[in-house]
């Protein structure tokens, strides 16, 4: 039964890479990853409207979602100004179980996290790590397919909030 239901899940993850991939959806230029393998890409909308709409389109691709962190609340309740900050943690098991059976310390990296922050500018970030960067990071090279499929999947994601 398990097996079925990751198959079942690889191949409606292959279906939505597929389909993204056609739509010519994917990681813009204008969110290449820095030298740290940070992705930052930059919303046209306030942090509360930037995290609503990441959250549809997360619960819109059937993706589950973990768990909404505010940053900048912890920090208010230790004293501490932080501008606005929500790290949102999701992922797909049947995705990203397979990172860490490849090496398990890829479960540093797993579920997935997008932090949604307000700079200095007043500017709204949504920023993750490339894909790409945590591949060679757990030196895995025997998931390729799925790694372009996370990749692909966290660029339509963000390009739900991206400032055109």
């Amino acid at each position: 039964m398990i097996a079925r239901f990751a198959q079942f899940g690889s191949a409606a993850l292959l279906a939505v890479g597929l389909l993204l991939s056609s739509s010519g959806m994917g990681r813009s230029d204008d969110a290449a990853p820095s030298a740290d393998g940070i992705v930052k890409v930059k919303s046209a909308y306030s942090v509360d409207e930037t995290i609503a709409r990441i959250k549809q389109d997360i619960a819109d691709k059937k993706i589950m979602f973990f768990m909404a962190v505010d940053q900048a609340k912890l920090a208010a309740d230790a004293g501490i100004t932080l501008r606005p900050s929500t790290l949102l943690i999701f992922g797909n098991p049947a995705l990203g179980s397979q990172f860490m059976t490849s090496n398990p310390v890829a479960g540093l990296d797993w579920p997935v996290r997008l932090l949604v922050l307000q700079d200095e500018q007043g500017s709204v970030w949504a920023v993750y790590t490339d894909f790409d960067y945590i591949k060679h990071r757990h030196g895995i090279s025997d998931r390729d397919a799925a790694f372009k499929m996370a990749s692909m999947v966290i660029a339509s994601i963000t390009s739900s909030v991206a400032a055109k």
